[in-house]
This record gives C-alpha cells, sequence and structure tokens, in this order.
C-alpha cells in the first residue's frame, strides 16, 4: 500500500504548509481506518463467526451485520486515495512507473503469496484460499489473485492508467464503472478475489482524475456535511439491506461511491481530532505491514483459539462474546507491526520493498 509522506511545514515562513500536511493527514487518516476495517473484517468472518458460540447470543450475528456495513467503504475509499497519489507516478516515464510502481507491486505480491502459502498450508482448515498445489499457486500469481490482491490490483491499475493517459477520460472511466457494474451485478465470474480487482479499477481511476475534487472535497468538509453524507450512506445501505438489491445493477457502485463521500469527509474530520487522528494517520503510515502479515498471523492465532473459545462455557463465552473482535483485531495490528519492526531489525527490508540490487541503475545526467 502506497504510503502518503507527510513534512510538518512551519506556517510562519510557509502560509500553504499546514494546508499541505492537513491534506496528507486526511488522507492517513483514511487509510489508517481503512486497514482496522480490513483486519477487523477477517476477524470476523474467519476466526470469530467459526467458532461455536453456544451462550445463545445474538451478538456474534450482530458482529457480522455490522462488519458488512463497511463493505462498500473499505476498499473503495483506498483505490481513491491511491489514485489521490498516483498523478505524479502516472505522469512520470514507462522505465519509471514500471520500476517505482508496477514491478514494485508484483514483486510484493510474489513474495508475500509464497509466505502466505507455506503458513496457510500447515493451518487447512482456516478459511480462505490459498494454492494447495503448483497449479494453484500459478493461478494465483496470474489470473486468480489472493487475498493480497490489493498489491495485486495496485500494480495492474498503475500500468492501465498510464496505457490509456492520452484516452479520453470519460471514455475510461465509463468503461471502468461499466465494469464494476457488471461485476457486483454478478454478470462476470469471479474466482478467488478477481471481482474486487474488478470492482475497484473505477475508485483508483476516479481517484486519480478527479484528485482536485477530492483533495478540494476534504479541505472544505464540515460537520454539517459529514452528518449528510452518513445518513445518506446509511440509507443506502438500508435500502440496499430491505430491498435485498446488492446483485441490481448499479446499486453497489453507488453505495460504494456515497460511502467513499462520507470516508472523505470523516477522515478529515477526525484528522483534526487529536490524539485519535494523529493515532491513525500514523497506523496509515504502515499499511503495508499490517496488510501483507495480517492474514497468516490470524491463521497461527486462529488454530489456537479457536478449540479452547468454542469449548468455553457459558458464562465464559458471555464475558467475551461481545469484546472478541476488537481485542483479536488490535492483536493482530499490534503483532503485525511488531513483527514487522523485527524483521527490519534483522534487515529483512527485502520483504518489503523491492533488493536494492535488483533495480535498475538510475540514468546518469549528461
Amino acid at each position: 500500500m502506497t504510503t502518503v509522506r507527510i513534512h510538518d511545514g512551519n506556517a510562519r515562513t510557509a502560509p500553504g504548509a499546514d494546508a499541505s500536511r492537513q491534506r496528507a493527514q486526511w488522507a492517513d487518516v483514511a487509510k489508517g481506518a481503512c486497514i482496522i476495517l480490513v483486519v477487523l473484517w477477517h476477524v470476523i468472518v474467519k476466526d470469530y463467526l467459526q467458532i461455536s458460540w453456544h451462550a445463545g447470543s445474538p451478538v456474534p450475528s450482530a458482529w457480522g451485520t455490522l462488519g458488512e456495513q463497511f463493505l462498500p467503504l473499505r476498499m473503495p475509499l483506498f483505490f481513491t486515495i491511491s489514485g489521490v497519489f498516483a498523478a505524479n507516478a502516472v505522469n512520470r516515464p514507462w522505465r519509471v512507473l514500471g520500476r517505482s510502481r508496477v514491478a514494485k507491486f508484483l514483486y510484493l505480491y510474489a513474495v508475500w503469496l509464497l509466505i502466505h502459502t507455506a503458513i496457510l498450508a500447515a493451518v487447512p482448515d482456516f478459511p480462505t484460499a490459498h494454492g494447495d498445489s503448483v497449479l494453484g499457486l500459478v493461478e494465483q500469481l496470474t489470473i486468480t489473485p489472493s487475498n493480497l490482491w490489493y498489491l495485486y490490483a495496485l500494480a495492474l491499475y498503475f500500468a492501465f492508467a498510464k496505457a490509456v493517459r492520452r484516452a479520453p477520460r470519460p471514455v475510461i472511466l465509463a468503461a471502468a464503472a461499466a465494469l464494476s457494474v457488471i461485476t457486483a451485478a454478478g454478470v462476470l465470474a469471479t474466482p478467488g478475489d478477481r471481482g474486487g480487482v474488478y470492482q475497484n479499477l473505477v475508485f483508483f481511476l476516479g481517484g486519480l482524475y478527479f484528485k482536485p475534487y477530492v483533495e478540494r472535497w476534504a479541505a472544505t468538509a464540515t460537520n454539517r456535511r459529514l452528518a449528510l453524507t452518513f445518513v445518506v450512506y446509511a440509507a443506502a445501505l438500508t435500502v440496499m439491506a430491505v430491498t435485498g438489491g446488492q446483485r441490481w445493477v448499479g446499486v453497489w457502485p453507488a453505495v460504494s461511491v456515497a460511502a467513499v463521500a462520507f470516508g472523505v469527509t470523516a477522515a478529515e474530520r477526525v484528522s483534526r481530532w487529536r490524539p485519535v487522528g494523529d493515532a491513525l494517520a500514523a497506523l496509515g503510515r504502515r499499511t503495508l505491514p499490517i496488510y501483507v502479515i495480517h492474514m497468516p498471523l490470524l491463521a497461527l492465532l486462529h488454530g489456537f483459539l479457536v478449540g479452547p473459545m468454542s469449548g468455553l462455557g457459558g458464562d465464559g463465552q458471555a464475558l467475551t462474546v461481545a469484546e472478541y473482535p476488537i481485542l483479536l483485531t488490535a492483536v493482530v495490528i499490534g503483532l503485525s507491526l511488531a513483527i514487522h519492526r523485527g524483521l527490519l531489525a534483522v534487515r529483512a527490508t527485502w520483504l518489503f520493498e523491492v533488493p536494492r540490487r535488483w533495480r535498475p541503475a538510475a540514468p546518469r545526467r549528461t
């Protein structure tokens, strides 16, 4: 996941520095919130709901329902922000873009796919897809991405955006929107996580093409707009749930657009609320290690926890059923960051960036 750099400015000497910092701050806040929601969703569906909760509580189904409400928000907002900060990279020459973005994300995807495959093989009952044969691994490396599909998608999106940069933007955006619409409607087969790749291209391009408008939307955010966008998003979710219209043509992408509008507004408002905003922004600058580490870590924790948690008595489960997803999400994120620090300490930087010796030499200036 791309990282937004924040540089503290001096308002006295640089009048626009604070506004620039605030724009970067809201983006990192949004990314921090999104990565929490990603981990929370995986905790809910891949561990929490796999536990045999026999305390007769409606809480597990409530957690599942709550997690579903953020599905139109998490990845569309992530990709919109990635698109906003992709503008400079897409305008660079192919050799620079290929090295700094396309090759980088494909490299990280391949490295971590191998790691995930090895670890997930040790936890075969963990409910996430992984290659159990050479052919399956090759398929995940090429046409059917794994749960690491965000990295896979970013590589494709950067290459696609560069390839069509001279084409009429309305045509490209309309085609990407059509792809999202027909995918969400179930028209296309989407094995693995291919559906996420198809559905979110339009949000990446939207962030790329409408960068000034997205930044202005954030810069002019108000509490009134926050309330309004929340009501619109909540109403859209309610209507979609009541009518069962998730698969209706155009409904899911439209709800996701409402979610992104709310997400950008909320991120800007929260960025002004310290220390919460600063904490989320700090997390947003470390999304890559959390993203690549959390799934195999969760799989190992699941192997240790599912049996004991299912075997707890009624009183024990009653005490843990409500807060379990929050606690485990915090543990997974904390351990992911600790593992990342440990890997950097032993100089395993090649797990998070392309090794320097593999990078093409920069052209000499004449």
